[in-house]
């Protein structure tokens, strides 16, 4: 947490030009991983930290109120690391045996996973790979390949498998032209043809994991949207204390008082602020009770799996909330490149275009809710 918040400042000052490069800086991304923020949740077998998921989202919270970009790429890499827990323990160590290996991906099956004599004969094409230029390795979801048609699993779905293969081994393509997160450098990746070893691949659907920590009781989906709230959650706090750093000496055009000096302006600070704070304490109550279960019986039950998934959606919608209001508030000022409400702004409503924390996820746990049939799949 330390390093995080320490980190936090130094991205800040490098957003600018990070935003133009549309990548973090090579120094800062070698800093996040010699602070070890790459390896949340990796294994401890691998010589990864498997922090408990508070400790995840309260890093990832902090790296954003300094710049959004560098927390999502931590975000992403961090819980990539899950799949290590799935993976035999020496495919893992091997992986991961270099201190700042970094290892990021696409969970979509957007590729194709053909089974021969040694694994997988993969092909497919991944949008929205975050930090892909900075990674040693990459990973992409396929849909495995059953002569010619996909192949079933008994609940109906397709068997999806999760394959690992070194950055040099794929295809960048310089697609990453957006109006947020520019630096997250989430551009396509691409596999034609390449053979991946058994051992380098892995379902989170129908094959149980490997490691019996309570982490990876955790679900891996619910753990990335809880992540992401947490890019979103820290985007406001910088949104709004990037406000109270405005507000103290700017008197806008036709005023004689401060921003700061307005009741408008200040009752307006205090509900984002209850907003924030409630929606973090909801995030880590989920959390602290589907930890607990986890370190009870080896399972998250579906009712606090819900939970998880409601406070994510709930703590994303928040976040955005406030830094609309931060933005709004700062008026003329934070219109212009040199202010970073404007880019908190663009990259807070980037963070809620992910599936995970998307509107359309409100739809999920209110069916939970109401007893209502769900699909739980990806849940």
């Amino acid at each position: 947490m330390d390093a995080a918040r320490r980190l936090a400042a130094t991205a800040a000052e490098l957003a600018p030009e990070a935003e133009r490069d549309r990548q973090l800086s090579e120094s800062l991304v070698t800093a996040l991983a010699e602070a070890g923020l790459f390896r949340l949740c990796v294994p401890a077998a691998a010589g990864g930290l498997e922090a408990h998921p508070g400790t995840l989202t309260a890093a990832v919270g902090a790296l954003a109120a300094g710049d959004a970009a560098a927390a999502w790429c931590v975000a992403v890499a961090a819980t990539s690391g899950l799949l290590a827990g799935y993976l035999p323990e020496a495919s893992a160590r091997a992986i991961y045996a270099e201190p700042t290996t970094m290892v990021a991906g696409v969970f979509a099956p957007k590729g194709r996973a053909t089974p021969d004599e040694r694994g997988y004969r993969v092909s497919g094409r991944w949008p929205f790979a975050s930090g892909c230029r900075h990674t040693d390795w990459l990973m992409g979801g396929c849909v495995v390949d059953d002569g010619g048609t996909p192949r079933m699993l008994p609940n109906g779905m397709p068997d999806v498998r999760l394959v690992l293969a070194p950055t040099e081994a794929f295809t960048i393509h310089d697609t990453w032209h957006v109006m947020g997160l520019r630096a997250t450098g989430s551009h396509d990746i691409e596999l034609d043809g390449l053979h991946v070893p058994a051992e380098r691949s892995a379902s989170v659907f129908s094959d149980p994991p490997v490691q019996t920590g309570p982490l990876y009781a955790f679900p891996l989906f619910g753990l990335l949207a809880l992540a992401i709230a947490a890019v979103c959650l820290g985007i406001a706090r910088g949104a709004l204390d990037d406000l109270v750093a405005l507000a103290g000496g700017k008197v806008p055009t036709g005023g004689r008082r401060t921003l700061a000096e307005r009741a408008t302006v200040q009752a307006e600070v205090a509900r984002a602020e209850a907003s924030v704070r409630a929606a973090r304490a909801l995030l880590d109550e989920a959390i602290g009770e589907a930890w607990e279960r986890a370190v009870a019986d080896g399972s998250v039950d579906t009712p606090r799996r819900a939970g998880l998934r409601l406070a994510a959606t709930h703590a994303t919608a928040a976040g955005v909330q406030a830094t609309e209001t931060a933005y709004r508030l700062g008026g003329g000022s934070a219109i212009y490149d040199s202010s970073p409400l404007q880019r908190r702004l663009r990259d807070a409503h980037v963070a809620t275009q992910h599936m995970l924390v998307a509107p359309a996820t409100w739809e999920l746990t209110g069916r939970l809710l109401l007893g209502l049939p769900t699909d739980l799949t990806q849940f």
